[in-house]
């Protein structure tokens, strides 16, 4: 009934599909799934000519990461943004599991206990946005087995320009104090292994100073799972 007074169609394109959900074959085949070999250390992909297994790729030999790695179910291309879109800005909140899926396929299985904490927004902003979409990522990964969700692990201390454009220094400047452990949660995080999550890892200002906040906070380890990611090498012109 639903198919009939709304027919299916592709979140990323409009066109038509055989499901609710669903992406149309074209759209399917613009989205880059992140493969091996890849760093050691983020998980970059080398690609077939690049290093083997086991490499490390020359930003994290330059500025070695504090997290403990990525996993991101796609790389930024025009259907992925498309689909971060409709889903971050389009209220188009029911992506969530099939993004979530993807993000999954690439995320390690947890050896024991793992806690879920999502990049928090301002009150500001979730006040604004009505949901924060790397929570709703979030639950969805806790329901598939990956870990606990802790939804307010983080918080966001004040609101922050967007970051695009910005160089090194002042993207930092901007974060500064910006994010912080929440002091009802601080025991739970002390010792734990943290999947950080988030829609899209850009620049990794945001993931940077969240990760810098829980392994002060005592975390054991701290991966960073997304749904795309934005490597300059890997975007179609």
């Amino acid at each position: 009934m639903l198919n009939f007074v709304y027919p299916p169609r592709c979140p990323a394109c409009g066109g038509g599909v055989g499901e609710q959900g669903g992406l149309c074959m074209t759209c399917w085949d613009d989205l880059v799934i992140p493969s091996e070999p890849c760093c050691t250390s983020c998980q970059r992909p080398f690609g077939e000519n690049g290093p083997t297994d086991g490499a490390i790729c020359a930003p994290c030999l330059a500025d070695p990461p504090k997290h403990d790695g990525i996993a991101a179910g796609t790389l930024y291309t025009d259907t992925s943004r498309k689909l971060v879109l409709a889903f971050k800005h389009g209220r188009r909140i029911a992506l969530a599991p099939m993004l979530a899926k993807l993000i999954a396929a690439r995320l390690p299985r947890a050896d024991g206990l793992r806690l879920i904490i999502p990049v928090p927004l301002h009150r500001g902003r979730l006040w604004q946005r009505g949901y924060n979409q790397a929570a709703l990522l979030g639950r969805e990964l806790s329901r598939m087995g990956h870990g606990t969700l802790c939804v307010d692990g983080l918080i966001r201390t004040k609101p922050t320009p967007s970051l695009g454009g910005l160089g090194r220094k002042a993207r930092a400047k901007a974060l500064s104090g910006a994010v912080k452990i929440n002091p009802k949660r601080a025991r739970v995080l002390n010792d734990a292994d943290i999947v950080l999550v988030d829609d899209v890892l850009t620049s990794g200002a945001t993931s940077a100073a969240c990760v810098k906040a829980l392994k002060a906070a005592g975390a054991k380890s701290v991966m960073i799972a997304c749904f795309s990611r934005v490597l300059d090498e890997a975007i179609r012109s």
